[in-house]
């Protein structure tokens, strides 16, 4: 016999990242049972990977307006509105407090990971009364444990940061990566900080074309200054960088235009050596096994880089799909973003400027009750803004209670200055170009300034 769905069943949020906990906030402020899961130990594990990064936006753009409230309520004050906070400071003067509150109300548990997500008692093929029937969602717990929780709507926050995208050109594992993963960092490594002595003294490619990529490099160069011994190499795919060397003085965030000028002075110098045009293929160990060489080929033609010792791979993200595959998802055929958003978010049409603001309706699914916020939304897009993933959450739990006029209202409160673009944008490239049409929302990643010698996000993870 099936159970039917009760409003005493909770919405299920996966992720207690920024996205995941204002969407919490949001169903806490409209009474509305709710329930937490993060897969790690403590809140917001993806965010605290890249904790030594500051961002580019100031904190009024990255604090959610009703989990401010909730937190002003326990006697929080917000930090200086035009502060420019870490990832790590992100997560201590903003995401923790306001985990501590869903804790009171028994609402997050951590060491969580969701596996599968269904419907009880029947898969995805039936269709007769199927927003009757509770969703539930089987979890591991730190354990090893699995159990199945029972849910009135679930909203998949989960984010792409720990599912990169690979170092090969054509979308798959370059022959030889999954073999030689010991070499490989991906993403944003500490490489000023905790990361150092993998760093020093060694020839790291750099392989992306993003403000990722930027940092690392800079990191990098910082190191080489101090020791002869460490050789940094920078491997793009595209050809034009315009993109990640921006407009200098001219960009509406002027620490981005900072980081893009150096960036340009340290190519235009010699100092940094750059391989454009490079589609790798593969990655072999070298004649001496000490180290890796990278093959592909660069305008045509094959061609190589050699002793290499690690890799910097900021080649962007993509969302994984696994946990969904019992539900009914329309999807985008190439982005992998929720379909009717796919049109509105294309990196080879828009750039984070040219996005207009969308919600719950945008974001459905042919699974009732059932969404994708956040940087998932986004699929392999770029494009992803903080401030626009607030207001998916607020517009999303708006349809689940009911009040489809504020689920349809759009709220989006966006900066006057700067603009991203991301036309013919590669992986790992970042949406921080500058250009003159529209304003830019601020981002979790895009965009902060890089005091030296610490590192910036890129844009928009």
């Amino acid at each position: 016999m099936q159970t039917m769905v009760n409003a005493n069943l909770p919405t299920v949020v996966i992720g207690g990242g920024p996205v995941g906990l204002a969407a919490a906030a949001h169903l806490l402020s409209r009474s509305m049972p709710a329930l937490v899961l993060e897969a790690g130990d403590d809140v917001a594990a993806n965010v605290r990977d890249w904790g030594h990064v500051r961002l580019f936006s100031p904190w009024r753009y990255n604090v959610d307006k009703v989990a401010a409230k909730l937190l002003e309520g326990e006697g929080w004050t917000a930090p200086a509105p035009e502060g420019l906070p870490t990832g790590g400071e992100l997560v201590e003067q903003y995401l923790r407090p306001l985990a501590r509150i869903l804790e009171k109300a028994d609402q997050i548990r951590f060491g969580h990971r969701v596996i599968s997500i269904t419907r009880l008692g029947t898969d995805k093929m039936r269709t007769r009364d199927r927003d009757t029937i509770p969703f539930v969602v089987r979890v591991r717990d730190a354990r090893g444990d699995e159990r199945d929780l029972l849910a009135r709507a679930v909203i998949d926050a989960s984010g792409t940061w720990a599912t990169p995208n690979p170092i090969g050109a054509a979308g798959l594992r370059a022959i030889g990566e999954e073999q030689l993963a010991e070499r490989i960092r991906y993403g944003i490594p500490d490489v000023a900080g905790r990361d150092r002595e993998r760093y020093e003294g060694k020839t790291t490619l750099v392989v992306g074309a993003g403000h990722s990529a930027a940092n690392a490099i800079l990191a990098l160069v910082d190191i080489a200054a101090e020791n002869a011994t460490t050789r940094v190499v920078w491997s793009t795919r595209s050809q034009d960088l315009t993109r990640v060397f921006g407009g200098g003085e001219a960009d509406g965030l002027p620490a981005r235009g900072e980081l893009g000028a150096r960036l340009r002075g340290l190519v235009e110098s010699g100092r940094l050596e750059l391989v454009r045009g490079f589609s790798i293929l593969q990655l072999t160990r070298s004649v001496s096994g000490d180290a890796i060489d990278a093959s592909g080929f660069r305008d045509g033609e094959a061609h190589r880089i050699m002793n290499i010792d690690t890799i910097i791979a900021a080649t962007g993200q993509r969302p994984d799909l696994g946990i969904n595959r019992e539900l009914r998802l329309e999807l985008d055929p190439w982005l992998e973003s929720a379909k009717q958003i796919g049109p509105l978010i294309d990196p080879n049409e828009h750039s984070c400027g040219t996005v207009r603001p969308h919600g719950a309706v945008e974001l459905a699914h042919p699974e009732p009750s059932f969404y994708i916020i956040g940087s998932k939304s986004y699929g392999r897009a770029p494009t992803f803004l903080l401030a626009t993933g607030y207001e998916q959450a607020r517009s999303v739990v708006a349809m689940l209670a009911g009040d489809r006029e504020a689920a349809t209202r759009v709220e989006l409160d966006l900066p006057e200055t700067g603009v991203c673009s991301t036309a013919s944008a590669e992986p790992g490239s970042s949406c921080c170009a500058p250009a003159e049409a529209a304003p830019v929302a601020a981002t979790t990643s895009c965009c902060g300034p890089r005091p030296a010698p610490g590192p910036a996000a890129s844009c928009c993870g």
